[in-house]
């Protein structure tokens, strides 16, 4: 069983709400202060409330917890994870009926993170700033040195290091909030940091011979894209929101791999470089493919695991900001299915 402490900090005329919404929402433990804590933006005095809850009852608990206390001047609500707690809560019996296959189906979707959690990490994925630059350069070298000596290692290091994975899942989850604030701060950072990509390696394309770049296997083997690439893209993207709704960001690496962005676009950069528009055009392919396929899955995902705002006014956006970006996305993906399929036709 996974643990959180949710810690709430406010008036003590909030007490019986938080009270009560510990037992609506099975909460292992509830405990409060002793003495009130000073508040010294305002002046008033809060009590300070912890309960501990499993995780799949944490979001429904804090978006109540938010509406109970959201009147009252002063509050504030954190977070904190538990590595253990002893002795260890103990299972509830288990229930019958339509109740109790809510319940499971719910445990069975629902991830180990919060919406809030999810929110500040694509928020940081979504920056751009000095770092993402940085990384965006370090990146495009690698790829670059990788796929023209033809090093599986090096063009792997270049897929890890993955700069351009964090603005595309932002955007996707921008998408699923209706957070217009962060779909146009990851689309302008998806776009600095594809332009900077294609800056340096078609500067480099320029002052390298074109035998180098096609005596390259690794290199060519990112001018083209057929539809297991779709296919691959499409799984690496829901397996890329599956883990972090899960807690388990460890298995992102291998997302990395096997949907990396930066190659390809180094690819059409070098291309371009070398004024092969043929080459160009496959790499372009390939990217675009990626791109559209990690945000369709993303964004199904997120609806799936059902990551959703929390007031009505909010979810309404977010159902508009859903339906353009599937028509947008799903037209995208149409159009790139259409040109691969004339592609491997000729």
């Amino acid at each position: 069983m996974s643990l959180r402490i949710i810690e709430i900090s406010a008036p003590d005329t909030s007490l019986d709400k938080i009270q009560t919404l510990a037992e609506k929402y099975e909460a292992i433990d509830v405990g409060q202060t002793n003495r009130k804590s000073w508040f010294q933006k305002s002046g008033t005095e809060r009590i300070t409330t912890r309960i501990l809850v499993d995780v799949q009852n944490q979001q429904d608990m804090i978006d109540a917890l938010q509406r109970a206390v959201s009147r009252e001047d002063d509050w504030r609500i954190t977070l904190i994870p538990v590595e253990a707690t002893i002795p260890k809560p103990k299972e509830k019996e288990r229930e019958n009926g339509d109740a109790a296959n809510g319940k499971k189906t719910k445990k069975i979707l629902g991830g180990s993170i919060t919406r809030e959690e999810l929110q500040e990490d694509m928020e940081a994925g979504s920056r751009l700033n000095f770092d993402f630059v940085v990384m965006v350069v370090l990146a495009a070298l690698v790829a670059g040195i990788g796929l023209i000596e033809s090093n599986v290692a090096v063009i792997i290091g270049a897929m890890v290091i993955a700069p351009l994975l964090g603005p595309n899942l932002a955007l996707a989850f921008g998408t699923t909030l209706g957070d217009r604030d962060m779909i146009f701060a990851a689309i302008k950072t998806n776009a600095a940091g594809l332009g900077i990509t294609l800056l340096i390696s078609f500067i480099a394309g320029l002052l390298i011979p074109v035998e180098t770049i096609t005596a390259s296997s690794e290199l060519m083997d990112r001018t083209g894209v057929n539809f297991a690439g779709i296919v691959l893209a499409l799984a690496s993207g829901a397996a890329a929101v599956l883990s972090i709704t899960a807690g388990t960001s460890s298995a992102l690496v291998g997302v990395m791999v096997a949907v990396a962005l930066m190659p390809p676009a180094v690819t059409l950069g070098l291309a371009l470089g070398e004024f092969r528009y043929d080459l160009a055009y496959g790499a372009a392919l390939l990217l675009a493919a990626n791109i559209v396929s990690v945000n369709l899955a993303a964004q199904a995902v997120f609806v799936i695991k059902g990551i959703r705002p929390r007031t009505w006014y909010e979810e309404k956006k977010s159902k508009e900001a859903i339906l353009l970006h599937n028509v947008i996305w799903m037209s995208a993906l149409a159009l790139l299915c259409a040109l691969i399929w004339l592609k491997t036709a000729n």
